[in-house]
């Protein structure tokens, strides 16, 4: 067997056999490995041997080889980025030991098949994505893997009885911005225009968005249609290190009033909300956010089905906004839920709003928008009657979410 070292040079560990695929095929000479996580052996000449599962192959027809066959840069680098944090974790010496604990080995082994899974789950988000932005994702924290029985989705998944009617009629402006004819529809609808020329929400909180739709004259570019055109921004979903489970970060500078993404799930009953938050409130956690807009009759459950968006945590100091939006469907019970930027948002910053997040009553002469309104509660809804601690660390954190 290609790779064997002499029984007295190896350093058995037990359960720790690496998880390496090969690009090709098993055989000598054409090894290009495609590793997950090697593992390092230092027999007594010196020489580090790494023990190789190969891609199609049981973990029983693995194989040691040399540093010097496996070519894969970037994924050795990788190994042994994850082997230095976990000593150091551990409070070791920073530097691989000649012979690897174990628990340590078997970490690692874990590690590897973790980041195999995410790297997957990340190809599946990005297929299924209808949006510009790109998703990754990262777990520099723990073992968790991706969230079980969870469905991208890119619009409303409507849940059984409840219609989305499609609008009947469109603008016919040549031009929204500059030169809108009836006001465009916002102006059918006795409302403001949404939006300035750099695709900028120009209104205050509380105040709706109604875009362009299917039926207008104007085509794809109308400054009037920005949340419909989707994510523009690449995200991370990454695993916090403060309790608080998956968040977002941002991987570009989004600029303040720019749209960043929306809130989607499967649209229920109030009633049928208020059955599965009381299995939530067993669980602990909820994800459920009320379409109060005008009355609550409907809800948002983003528990198993959702976008980016389900991974947003919650901070009492915000950068995100929440807007009702109007587009294809003018029910006024079921709006869109769009997260706009409150500031300027740097690369690498968490991305996060308030779940408890209330809008100040507005000037009814300027809206017809319900002087009550108040943003649902995420997770849980006004409903909930569990009273959840919270993990923000702003300084204006209330401690309790709800």
């Amino acid at each position: 067997m290609h790779g064997a070292i002499p029984e007295k040079g190896r350093v058995w560990l037990g359960c720790c056999p690496l998880v390496l695929e090969c690009k090709s095929h098993k055989g000598w000479p054409k090894v290009w490995p495609l590793m997950e996580a090697p593992i390092p052996l230092v027999p007594p000449q010196e020489q580090e041997y790494y023990l190789v599962k190969w891609r199609g192959y049981p973990e029983s027809e693995s194989t040691w080889e040399p540093r010097q066959n496996l070519k894969c840069v970037r994924i050795l680098k990788q190994f042994h980025k994850d082997l230095e944090r976990e000593l150091l974790r551990r409070r070791h010496r920073s530097k691989p030991p000649r012979h690897l604990d174990p628990s340590l080995a078997s970490y690692l082994v874990q590690k590897a098949k973790q980041r195999r899974a995410l790297q997957l789950w990340e190809r599946e988000l990005n297929a299924k994505r209808n949006h510009l932005g790109r998703i990754t994702v990262e777990n520099e924290v723990d073992l968790d893997g991706p969230p079980r029985a969870f469905v991208y989705i890119n619009e409303y998944r409507v849940g059984e009885g409840i219609t989305l009617n499609q609008v009947a009629v469109g603008c016919e402006c040549k031009d929204c911005l500059w030169a809108p004819a009836g006001g465009c529809c916002p102006g059918a609808s006795l409302h403001k225009f949404a939006y300035n020329d750099q695709g900028q929400v120009r209104l205050r909180a509380g105040l709706p968005i109604y875009e362009c739709n299917s039926r207008c004259r104007c085509g794809y570019d109308c400054p009037n249609r920005v949340v419909q055109k989707g994510i523009r921004y690449n995200l991370c979903i990454f695993r916090t290190d403060d309790g608080r489970g998956w968040g977002v970060r941002t991987l570009e500078k989004i600029r303040k009033n720019s749209f960043v993404m929306e809130y989607v799930g499967e649209i229920i009953t109030s009633e049928e909300a208020e059955r599965r938050g009381q299995i939530y409130d067993r669980q602990g956690a909820t994800y459920l956010f009320d379409l109060d807009y005008v009355e609550d009759v409907y809800t948002v459950d983003a528990a198993y089905y959702g976008n980016i968006s389900h991974f947003v945590n919650h901070s009492c100091d915000p950068n995100l906004q929440v807007y009702n939006v109007f587009i294809d469907n003018l029910d006024e019970r079921l709006p869109r839920i769009a997260f706009f930027a409150t500031r300027t948002i740097w690369a690498g910053e968490e991305l996060t709003f308030d779940y408890n997040m209330q809008v100040d009553p507005v000037d009814m002469e300027s809206t017809r928008m319900d002087s009550n309104f108040g943003l649902a509660v995420l997770p849980g809804s006004p409903k909930k009657r569990v009273r959840i601690e919270c993990k923000c660390g702003t300084e204006s954190c209330r401690k309790y979410l709800f």
